[in-house]
């Protein structure tokens, strides 16, 4: 099969590899889309490091191929979207309900067994345990969730990253009040994400802020009732006038240290941040420790704190009624071959996502 194989920093190339057949609770996917994120481009430019080769890729859609044994949750035929956050089912993050936390590694193949992916006799690694920028996938059957199949899979396959952080971030790891106010930094695919998702809860007042007015516009359009643009003002600054003093929750969206501290400084008393970016190491977050005599607090979330297979059938709905905006989000629709030029335009921030669609 096809697909783009990382051998190193931003060397990346199309090429012919080797999928295994699937074993106990595996399941091999054709991949239908592919959305190209910006987690995928931290290991493309070296950002954050990762081993190679390695085909990236995890933000994705599709339709099963084929089941290994035990597997009894999906069957061919069946549209699922892929994610992430993988789950044992019963390791201590799991039964609390955390299970976007569980870092066993039962999901994996033994170090003795076949890999998933290789050429000839060279191994391949699978980004995120996905590896969705190929024509196929075989993953663990707790990597996906099956949905319905009048949902579009070009615009499913961004349920499987982008929405579910965004959309989860605001729902289920800051839990948005009704009626609260709610500043959004960043507004790529995530940011867009958590402005719906904030529109969704319930806030009274959401506040965009970016560098670019395409953006701040396209903000509005996701539920956006203010927007501000950090390059022409103090966005602090700006966002605390607009509230009479700071918002109830703030979201970080870009994976930035400074974006970081400015969403702690634009909180109202008892506000919340919540940092939804990939900051990466070693940088240090700094806030003044003074506030937090005023209750503010400041948290991370991963993967919108999800449990995948209850959220993203219920994004599926959302999007259907007309209450997700996804087709929004797609800035263009590409093929497997041109997945270095959506990195190149992707890390310029003019647009928020490239889907790459298989036949």
């Amino acid at each position: 099969m096809k697909a783009a194989v990382l051998r190193g920093v931003r060397e990346q190339e199309i090429e012919e590899i080797d999928i295994d057949d699937p074993k106990s609770k595996e399941v091999l996917i054709k991949v239908s889309a592919a959305g190209v994120c910006h987690s995928d481009l931290h290991f493309y430019n070296g950002t954050w490091h990762g081993g190679f080769p390695m085909v990236l890729g995890h933000e994705s859609a599709g339709i099963v191929e084929k089941v290994g044994k035990d597997v009894t949750y999906v069957k061919p035929g069946d549209h699922v979207i892929t994610c992430l956050s993988t789950f044992c089912g019963h390791c201590e993050d799991c039964i609390t309900g955390r299970m976007v936390l569980c870092a066993e590694p039962e999901v994996n193949r033994l170090p003795t067994e076949p890999p998933r992916l290789h050429k000839r006799d060279e191994y391949l690694r699978q980004f995120a345990r996905l590896g969705s920028f190929a024509e196929y996938m075989l993953i663990h059957e707790h990597s996906l969730v099956k949905i319905r199949e009048d949902m579009p899979l070009d615009r499913a396959a961004l349920i499987g990253c982008g929405v579910t952080t965004g959309v989860g971030a605001a729902l289920n790891t800051a839990r948005i009040d009704p009626g609260s106010t709610v500043a959004v930094i960043g507004c790529g695919g995530v940011g867009l994400s958590v402005v719906n998702g904030a529109m969704i809860g319930g806030a009274s007042r959401i506040i965009a802020v970016d560098m670019l007015d395409s953006k701040l516009e396209l903000a509005r359009e996701f539920g956006a009732t203010d927007v501000v643009n950090a390059s022409e003002t103090d966005a602090v600054e700006a966002v605390k006038e607009l509230t009479d003093g700071g918002v109830h929750y703030s979201f970080e969206a870009i994976g930035l240290k400074v974006a970081a501290e400015q969403a702690f400084q634009m909180l109202r008393r008892g506000g919340t941040a919540t940092v939804i970016g990939m900051i990466p190491p070693p940088q240090m977050v700094e806030v003044l420790g003074a506030d937090f005599l005023q209750e503010k607090r400041i948290q991370g979330s991963s993967m919108g704190s999800n449990r995948f297979r209850v959220d993203m059938p219920r994004y599926v709905e959302f999007y259907l009624q007309g209450r997700l905006h996804l087709d929004q989000l797609i800035s263009q629709r590409i093929k497997l071959d041109q997945i270095n030029e959506a990195f190149e335009i992707l890390e310029t921030g003019d647009i928020a996502r490239s889907v790459i669609t298989f036949d």
